[in-house]
């Protein structure tokens, strides 16, 4: 049994909680929060408000990291350098050279970094990525990614950090909509040019844009529209289209559609639901962890890797830069930076 912990007490915590109770191999021994009113979260658990301090005094296989998106890096390092495993949640980091810097941290040490794009393991990707690997398509020539979502100000009231580019890196295009652009890039391959507009179309006080729309070309000249805003009045249905030679697909309402040329549609797939106020999530955080645990314990590869969540990093930058600029942007520039 996996010895785990949870660093950061916040709101997606007990997302990840949940996945560890559920688990077949992982069992909670420790949380930690330099907030010391949350030590009552989980009351039969050690608590700690030092991470230094609950590696030092606790055995731990794995640490799930929940924390403001500039400490990534920082707790993402600490832990390996005690051996620790870590399972992180999304974003892998502020920026992509940050990022990168986690990769170099992956590739030298023993313990793996897993990161949580969980969205890949919901039936409707997998059944979209195998029939696009195994049947007839031909090439993808486009695909469309659109969230509209709805963040009121109170969410950055609660927590500042959520607003500000120092700490949070970005603000729709991070924080509610990087898992639209891991399964467009995901699907795109490598990116080559990316234009964008980053906007604020709200009256909050905050310093990240609340929308976003972005024009991208792959370097096997798929292109791809993306739009995403945390300004619509619900949480709306994510949605995903890849069009190809011969039909198109469709996820939304977390279903896999069909469309082909005679305009007969088909429903290939639906995604297992969760109940609640974040059912926007997905319910295949737990799918992810359980990966990721057995990735550990039979030390293999199956999981999602710090090289696999680093091109919705380059895609955010690319987004950022081309934005300030006004301009489209190749992507070499960051890379080569």
């Amino acid at each position: 049994m996996l010895r785990v912990a949870i660093i950061g007490l916040g709101t997606v915590s007990t997302v990840h909680y949940n996945g560890i109770k559920t688990s077949k191999n992982g069992q909670l021994v420790a949380v930690c929060d330099i907030d010391e009113t949350r030590q009552f979260v989980y009351e039969d658990v050690p608590f700690y408000n030092d991470v230094e301090k609950m590696l030092e005094q606790e055995d731990i296989d794995v640490a799930h990291i929940c924390l403001p998106h500039y400490l990534h890096h920082e707790v993402s390092k600490i832990c390996l350098e005690n051996g620790v495993h870590v399972f992180q949640e999304k974003p892998l980091s502020i920026d992509y050279q940050e990022g990168a810097k986690t990769k170099e941290l992956a590739e030298t040490h023993k313990a793996k970094i897993g990161i949580c794009f969980q969205n890949r393991y919901n039936d409707s990707v997998i059944e979209l990525k195998r029939i696009l690997k195994e049947e007839d398509t031909s090439w993808i020539t486009a695909i469309k990614g659109l969230v509209a979502w709805n963040r009121p100000e109170v969410y950055y009231r609660a927590q500042p950090w959520r607003g500000k580019w120092a700490e949070a890196g970005a603000g729709t295009i991070i924080n509610q909509a990087i898992h639209t652009l891991d399964l467009i890039q995901w699907f795109g391959g490598d990116l080559r040019f990316c234009k964008a507009s980053l906007s604020n179309i709200t009256n909050m006080a905050i310093e990240v844009e609340d929308t976003a729309v972005a024009n991208f070309t792959f370097d096997n000249g798929t292109t791809a529209f993306y739009m995403s805003t945390n300004a619509y009045a619900i949480n709306s249905s994510v949605e995903l289209e890849v069009v190809t030679q011969k039909a198109t697909y469709v996820i939304k309402e977390n279903k896999l559609f069909k469309f082909d040329k005679d305009g007969n549609v088909t429903k290939l797939a639906e995604d297992e639901k969760v109940q609640g106020t974040k059912f926007y999530y997905g319910a295949s955080h737990a799918t992810a962890i359980q990966r990721f645990y057995d990735a550990v314990e039979n030390d293999t590869d199956d999981y999602i890797s710090v090289a696999d969540a680093l091109p919705s990093m380059l895609m955010i930058d690319a987004m950022k830069q081309s934005s300030q600029s006004n301009q489209s942007l190749d992507v070499s520039e960051i890379i080569n930076h």
